[in-house]
C-alpha cells in the first residue's frame, strides 16, 4: 500500500475510530513494509532477503505489456517445450514491496507448475503506480471492468494465453495481500476469464474506496456503502489466511468466502482439521451441486506471509500447509470437475 499522509489517524478518528488503535494499525503496517524501525514480533515470521537476482533460469523471462488502459512489465515461466504447449496459466499477483521475481522465489509456484506443465505470469507493479509496488485494490479506477488495473492485467493474461495456445480454460488466478486482494477484483470482473481464484491473506471485492477505508477494511473494517459483488461469477475460491494476521485481519478472508458462496446454492461444508510443518491449520470445504466451490485454510498462529513459503523470497514463512502446491491441487481439481 501507498505511503499515507499525514493525518491519517485524524481522519479514522473523525470516522469513529480510536486514535491509539489507529496508531498501533499504521505502525504496524508500516513495519511490515520494511518503512518504519519497529521489529516484527515472533508471531508475525517474515523472511526479509533481498529480493533474489534475475533467475539463470532460460524459461523464465521478463516481458512487457501495454495497452489503453496503461502498461506493466512481467516475468513469465514457461514448462518444459518438450511437453508441448501449456496446459494452463497461474498468474500470480505479488504483494506490497514486493518483485515478481521475489514472489516467484518465495512460493516456489514456478517448481509445482513445472511438474503440471503450466505457465506462471508474475505481473509488476510500476512504481509510478504506487509508491510500494502495491496493486490499487482500494481505488475505484481500479475495481471495475474494463478500467486500470482489472484491463491491464486481463489484457496482459489475454496476451499470454493468444501467443502460448493456453488452454482458456484453464487459466487461474492467484496472489498474496494486496495482489489477493486484486485478484479478488479480477474474479469478480473477469469470471469468464479465470477459472479458479487463490488468495492469500487478501480482501474481498469492494472492502475500501481510498485510503483511510483501506486501513479500516484491513483492520477488519470494511466500508460501508462500497462496491458489492454481483454474486453471479461464483468463481470457484481458495483462500489462506493466518490466524495472527496483524496486518490484514482474519475476518477479511471470511468474508472473500461469503462473497465467493454468494448466489450458491445446495451448499455442503466438510471440515479438516490436521497439522503441517509445524502448523495446526483447519480447512473448511463448501461444494454445491456436485462441485468443489470454496476451500477455506485457517493457519493457526501464522502471520501475514505466505504459508510453507520459501526463505530465498520475503513475506513467507516456512511453517504451515504449502499454500502454493494447495492452490495449484485445488484449480487443477476445480478445472477438471468444471
Amino acid at each position: 500500500m501507498k505511503l499515507f499522509p499525514n493525518g491519517l489517524s485524524g481522519r479514522l478518528m473523525a470516522r469513529g475510530f480510536d486514535t491509539a488503535a489507529a496508531n498501533a494499525l499504521v505502525q504496524r503496517t508500516l513495519a511490515q513494509h520494511g518503512l518504519a524501525g519497529s521489529a516484527l514480533s515472533d508471531s508475525q515470521p517474515m523472511m526479509r532477503g533481498k529480493a533474489p537476482s534475475a533467475p539463470a533460469d532460460p524459461r523464465f523471462q521478463p516481458g512487457a505489456y501495454a495497452c489503453a488502459a496503461g502498461a506493466r512489465d512481467y516475468w513469465l515461466y514457461t514448462p518444459d517445450p518438450a511437453t508441448g504447449a501449456p496446459k494452463g496459466l497461474v498468474v500470480m499477483l505479488h504483494g506490497c514491496t514486493q518483485t515478481p521475481q521475489d514472489f516467484a522465489a518465495g512460493t516456489a509456484m514456478n517448481v509445482h507448475a513445472a511438474r503440471h506443465s503450466l505457465a506462471v505470469l508474475y505481473p509488476g507493479q510500476a512504481r509510478g503506480a504506487n509508491a510500494q509496488s502495491c496493486w490499487n485494490w482500494f481505488s475505484k479506477a481500479d475495481q471495475r471492468r474494463n478500467r486500470g488495473e482489472p484491463a491491464i492485467l486481463s489484457g496482459m493474461a489475454a496476451q499470454i494465453i493468444a501467443q502460448h495456445a493456453i488452454p482458456p480454460t484453464r487459466v487461474f488466478v492467484a496472489g498474496l495481500s494486496a495482489g489477493g486482494a486484486m485478484a479478488v477484483i479480477l474474479a469478480e470482473t473477469y469470471p469468464e476469464m479465470f477459472a479458479a481464484v487463490g488468495v492469500h491473506s487478501g480482501l474481498p471485492y469492494g472492502a475500501a474506496c481510498d485510503v483511510p477505508s483501506a486501513f479500516a477494511a484491513m483492520a477488519g473494517q470494511p466500508a460501508k456503502g462500497g462496491l458489492a459483488g454481483s454474486g453471479k461469477s461464483a468463481v470457484p475460491t481458495i483462500v489462506f489466511h493466518g490466524s495472527a494476521d496483524s496486518t490484514v485481519h482474519p475476518s477479511n478472508g471470511q468474508r472473500i468466502v461469503q462473497g465467493a458462496l454468494a448466489g450458491c446454492r445446495a451448499q455442503v461444508q466438510t471440515v479438516h482439521q490436521d497439522r503441517a510443518a509445524g502448523r495446526d491449520f483447519t480447512c473448511t470445504i463448501t461444494s454445491g451441486e456436485g462441485h468443489r466451490l470454496v476451500e477455506h485454510w485457517d493457519v493457526s498462529g501464522m502471520g501475514h506471509a505466505w504459508s510453507g513459503g520459501q526463505a530465498a523470497g520475503s513475506h513467507t514463512d516456512a511453517k504451515g500447509p504449502d499454500a502454493s502446491a494447495e492452490m495449484v491441487r485445488f484449480f487443477l481439481q476445480t478445472a477438471v470437475t468444471a
